[in-house]
């Protein structure tokens, strides 16, 4: 392996090395696999770029075009062309919307948040621009000891984010992958110098083996005294090693604790966490208790690519709740709700039934209230964490007939809660009036939607995509399969089709009775489910989920159901304000599990497609086409590089036409000539085989305008060739392999940047290649048509003597 090739490869697994601090900022580390294929990508690339003869800043930007069609090809395949294969102005412009999600789950995610395609791209695209970095510094300018700045940025930026999460060994392998470069460079320096005396077997002097050696041991001295020292120094509240941040967005509460990734849901943040945690406990004297979801927060704005809040502005809390959005008829009953909050919740907005009147806190400082959802944020960090409270809510139970005579919503309402994309998939809009054309009024069709989705072969399936954007609405139509998420957003989308506000709701499903009126929540119950609103009675909850959670009585226009829920859990939360929530519990209730109902361990549907892209069908497919059209392209130049290397030999092995002062063979002398006239087809001079070998050589001179010892080496070549095919005997011991090197190099020289390119990647003579295949293709052909001739010929041969005989047996005339 050359000196260079050697940089390349330290190069990307130095930048692989450092990449791993970033691991801990995700719950899955499977999207680490896609960023070392890009890094590996990255190297190739630039490896092949340094062979021919283009600028050397041409070759980052090479490394950063390839960069972008794996991020468009990885994350925005669906606005390509051709199958998916060819991106295009749509492609930049999904990509764009990618990115820009990321950087909103940057703001609104923890650590280590859900591997959202946004984040999963935001995370990639920076290892590749640093694997471009560090291969452009260490190999290109041969700067290797500068290369160490973006690497010590990669880890510092990683390590500082994750945390008390960080590992002084990610500290360990991004510096030993930094030295390992370092070595590799500085071998090539002294190597420069000459070659390296190393002096008698037992002596010591100008070993060049003794100086490897101490430079490898202050490399691992240093390295273990950066590991070591800060174990006997105080201790900082910072640091690149084992930092101790404690910012409020990533830190969580120890094992099994609990903490937001977003303003509007809580995610479990504990790293093995145990499952079916009790998040909260509430008491309600009252049978409506087990049919009473605690509600969170709703989104109530959809762009195509998301459901989330299309404001952030917050009010002071004071106590009193704003009156509920459309509610005008009286006399519904009231509920009173005690909570009490466990110490594994940290960070979460206030659960409570809806719509809440009153919440009684001991601090309202520490709430703010959000006006447009009725729903309480909090405003410091853990404000929620064992907290008490009683809310007072109302249960508004209008009857079938009612909701199906509400007066048509306000225009202030239609105008915010009836908008829809226009990259809304057809599909969805078909869907919606297909199901509902039997239904005259807005009630009836949101009831139609509920059932059509509980009971037309829909899969709660939790192994599934875990956005909710237009796409992952048309696959979960499509499909049938999905979890509250996608049951949720789906509804909402339909009903805005169907000209019914709507919106997606985020909280939990009610608990399990623990006896005395109490219920237990527990981290299975966070759930989604879309609110349609109704003028008189305002935003009514519907349950499109199968098996899960529980259907309002209104909803049931044959009668009335039993307000008993299920106890099955519902999908946890993927927190964003997409509302993307991973869902079911692997270690739930055996009777659940038995029928099938309950998640798999580490196999959420963030996790299922942060680990399924790369593996996909058309990702494998588009990946194949891709190599086997960069195999079109190569086949030349390699071909020309092997029946070059063939014909003069390489690393001192004797080739036919190889160089030495021993008598050569007439197919060495042949094979000289052959490759001298190729050289010179490759850069622009076409052979003529009219010519002898003399009147050749100088027609290749005069023409390439080569200098003395060039045309000099040309001529040599040219006679040995004429003494081959002339000459009674022939004694050739002249280093042909030689003359022929100097011969091209003066074509090359004379050939200017363009025609040695083209040379390379795409020469002439390989004309010859495409003449051997037709060759091979056409005394295929005879054989086999020769075949078929002696074939017909045994079967019908017979036939045709004893006709010949039967013929000759006649009668005579």
């Amino acid at each position: 392996m050359t000196t260079r090739a050697k940089l390349t490869a330290y190069s990307a697994l130095a930048t692989a090395l450092a990449a791993l601090c970033l691991t801990p900022l995700l719950t899955t580390k499977g999207w680490i696999t896609h960023a070392y294929l890009v890094v590996a990508v990255i190297a190739v690339v630039g490896a092949g770029l340094r062979r021919t003869p283009l600028y050397r800043w041409a070759v980052p930007l090479g490394q950063l075009v390839a960069l972008l069609l794996l991020l468009l090809l990885a994350f925005a395949a669906s606005g390509a062309s051709w199958g998916g294969i060819v991106p295009g102005p749509e492609s930049l412009r999904t990509l764009a919307r990618a990115f820009e999600q990321g950087l909103n789950d940057i703001r609104e995610y923890a650590i280590p948040a859900p591997p959202s395609a946004g984040l999963r791209l935001i995370m990639i695209t920076s290892i590749g621009l640093i694997a471009v970095a560090v291969d452009t510094v260490a190999v290109t300018y041969r700067r290797s000891a500068l290369a160490g700045l973006p690497l010590l940025a990669l880890y510092s930026v990683g390590n500082g984010l994750a945390g008390d999460r960080g590992n002084w060994l990610w500290f360990a392998a991004a510096a030993a992958g930094y030295l390992v470069l370092l070595f590799a460079e500085g071998q090539d320096r002294v190597s420069r110098w000459g070659r390296v005396f190393r002096g008698t077997p037992h002596g010591t002097e100008g070993s060049s083996g003794g100086l490897s050696q101490s430079g490898r041991q202050v490399g691992v001295v240093a390295l273990a005294l950066a590991l070591l020292l800060p174990a006997f120094l105080p201790r900082w509240s910072s640091g690149l090693v084992n930092s101790g941040g404690t910012a409020s967005s990533g830190k969580h509460g120890g094992a099994g604790g609990f903490n937001s990734l977003d303003p509007l849901v809580a995610l479990n943040d504990a790293l093995p966490e145990p499952r079916n945690v009790e998040l909260l406990t509430y008491k309600m004297d009252s049978p409506l208790a087990d049919s009473t979801y605690l509600r969170t927060g709703s989104l109530d704005a959809f762009d195509g690519t998301r459901w989330k809040l299309s404001s952030t502005d917050t009010t002071e809390f004071k106590g009193t709740l704003p009156a509920p959005d459309g509610l005008t008829v009286p006399d519904f009953p009231e509920l009173k709700t005690t909570v009490r909050i466990s110490d594994r919740l940290e960070n979460a907005w206030l659960p409570m039934p809806y719509p809440a009147r009153t919440v009684s806190l001991r601090n309202t400082a520490d709430w703010q209230l959000d006006s447009l959802t009725s729903a309480l944020q909090p405003t410091r960090d853990k404000a929620i964490k064992g907290l008490g409270y009683t809310v007072t809510s109302l249960y508004v139970g209008p009857t079938a007939a009612e909701l199906r005579s509400a007066p048509q919503a306000p225009d202030r309402i239609r105008a915010q809660y009836l908008d829809l994309p226009r990259d809304l998939p057809p599909i969805v809009r078909q869907k919606a009036v297909s199901v509902t054309q039997q239904a005259r009024t807005p009630y009836d069709k949101a009831v139609a939607l509920q059932e059509w989705f509980t009971r037309s072969g829909f899969t709660y399936d939790v192994k599934t995509r875990s956005d909710s954007g237009s796409d992952a609405m048309a696959d979960f139509l499509t499909r049938r399969r999905g979890y509250c998420v996608h049951f949720a957003s789906t509804m909402a989308a339909m009903a805005r089709v169907l000209d019914i506000p709507a919106r997606v709701a985020l909280g939990f499903t009610p608990g399990d009775t623990k006896g005395g009126d109490v219920y237990s929540v527990t981290d299975s119950m966070y759930h989604a489910w879309p609110e349609l609103y109704f003028e008189g009675y305002g935003w009514m909850r519907f349950e499109p989920t199968p098996t899960r959670g529980v259907q309002p009585e209104y909803s049931d226009q044959v009668a009335a159901p039993t307000t008993a829920p299920t106890t099955q859990p519902t999908a946890q939360p993927q927190p964003s304000a997409s509302a993307q929530l991973p869902s079911a519990n692997p270690d739930c209730d055996p009777k659940l599990r038995s029928m099938g109902e309950c998640g798999e361990r580490d196999k959420s549907a963030g996790g299922a497609l942060a680990d399924s892209w790369l593996f996909s069908g058309k990702t494998l497919a588009t990946l194949a086409s891709a190599l086997v059209l960069l195999a079109l392209l190569l086949t030349p130049m390699v071909w020309r590089a092997l029946l070059r290397r063939r014909r003069l030999g390489a690393g001192g092995r004797r080739r036919p036409g190889g160089e030495g002062s021993v008598e050569l063979t007439d197919e060495q002398v042949m094979a000289a000539w052959d490759e001298l006239i190729d050289s010179a087809w490759d850069l622009g001079i076409p052979p003529d085989e009219s010519r002898t070998p003399r009147s050749a050589a100088r027609r290749i001179a005069e023409t390439a305008e080569l200098d003395e010892a060039a045309a000099a080496a040309a001529g040599r070549v040219a006679l040995a060739t004429e003494r081959v095919l002339y000459a009674r005997t022939t004694q050739v011991t002249t280093p042909l392999a030689a003359d022929v090197r100097t011969a091209r190099d003066g074509l090359r020289a004379g050939a200017g940047r363009r025609g040695r390119a083209r040379a390379l990647l795409l020469p002439a003579s390989s004309a010859q290649l495409w003449w051997r295949l037709s060759d091979a293709v056409l005394a295929a052909r005879l054989a086999v048509r020769r075949r078929a001739a002696r074939l017909t010929a045994a079967v019908t041969g017979p036939v045709r003597r004893a006709l010949r005989r039967r013929k000759g047996d006649g009668p005579e005339s």
